[in-house]
């Protein structure tokens, strides 16, 4: 195990800078997830920690090591791929096996390496398969298991479950996370998919345009966002954003106040609103009210897909036995210390949320 250091690093591809003068450490046995839309960077950060892109400038530390100097294979990585690139012609055991023969090291000490690693990711019955006679996830499996194998100081996942199904991602999820806690391993791991970075994170790097517009943990980004960008992108469903007038100090929404700016402030004339569905609350008497658009039921929650009075669209969870028409009109309150205020430049303005 080791700390990953990010000291000052860019990438240029000819006259375009794609990665910006990031700084960012990753502890000693933490899970540090990238996410991002894709072309926002992370995935050429995960190839310059592992060397298969230079860096344009700043360096990289392995356990206080630098190593952006060094070649993949003395880097003390390992790395997982978004495609399994298994050797067809090899059995589960050839290609668990293949990288540490090929350099030269005992067959016995092979063998002891390979056996564990089937061992932790249940590939015991699988070993004498090849790749051609193993679903998605046993594929994926074994491509784990080759990294597990080189006993790497980093283990670096660059969208490792992108090819496979909506059911067995949940379960790969799962088995990477058990993954992490057995082996109490220095982790990066890159996806474009916000449930798997709450799900399997300590912490959560959020790129964006070659910059990390924040890095915290799940509940950090999810409760205290920096921005509007960051707010949007952590939860799902994503916030809701409704632009509104301030007005005597107060945002307000269709003539009414809907939430009080912080003391002091007066800098604002238009501000985002931002409002986490699961934190309005439908009710007869509700000050604010909408009309039906799309009625989502998904057996034990529900969604609506409301149309505001401004031509604004706001997305509200609600109880799954209720029954909702296309055009019925709801109305609600939201949770004033749940709110999140952005200024016209996105940033995020202080407020004091509850836990």
């Amino acid at each position: 195990m080791a700390t990953l250091e990010l000291n000052n690093v860019v990438k240029q591809f000819g006259q375009v800078e794609v990665i910006h003068d990031i700084s960012l450490s990753v502890n000693d046995g933490e899970l540090m997830v990238f996410v991002g839309p894709s072309g926002c960077g992370k995935s050429t950060m995960l190839r310059m920690i592992a060397g298969l892109e230079e860096l344009t400038a700043g360096d990289i530390q392995i356990g206080g090591k630098k190593v952006d100097h060094l070649p993949p294979a003395k880097r003390g990585i390992a790395m997982v791929f978004q495609s399994y690139a298994l050797y067809p012609h090899k059995d589960v055991r050839g290609n668990l096996g293949f990288a540490l023969r090929h350099a030269g090291m005992p067959k016995a000490e092979v063998t002891q390496r390979v056996d564990a690693a089937a061992d932790i990711l249940g590939l015991g019955p699988l070993m004498k398969r090849r790749p051609s006679e193993l679903s998605g996830g046993q594929r994926q499996r074994v491509a784990i298991g080759r990294a597990i194998v080189r006993e790497p100081e980093v283990f670096l996942f660059d969208e490792p479950l992108s090819n496979l199904d909506a059911a067995l991602r949940v379960h790969m999820r799962v088995e990477i996370l058990k993954l992490h806690q057995r082996l109490k391993s220095t982790m990066i791991y890159v996806t474009h998919d916000q449930v798997e970075a709450m799900t399997l994170a300590d912490r959560i790097a959020v790129f964006r345009d070659g910059v990390v517009e924040q890095c915290g943990t799940p509940l950090e980004l999810y409760k205290n966002p920096a921005n509007k960008f960051v707010a949007g992108f952590i939860g799902s469903p994503a916030m809701n954003f409704i632009d509104s007038n301030v007005v005597n100090g107060c945002a307000e929404h269709a003539g009414q106040a809907v939430i009080n700016m912080p003391d002091g402030d007066s800098n604002h004339a238009k501000v985002s609103i931002g409002i986490r569905p699961e934190d309005v609350r439908v009710k007869p008497d509700g000050i604010l009210s909408g009309t039906v658009q799309v009625y989502e039921h998904l057996g034990g929650e529900a969604y609506l897909h409301l149309l505001l009075q401004d031509d604004q669209n706001l997305v509200v969870r609600t109880d799954a036995d209720s029954a909702y028409r296309i055009g019925d009109t709801v109305r609600f309150d939201v949770i004033d210390s749940k709110l999140h205020l952005f200024g016209e430049n996105g940033v995020a303005l202080p407020r004091q949320l509850t836990s």
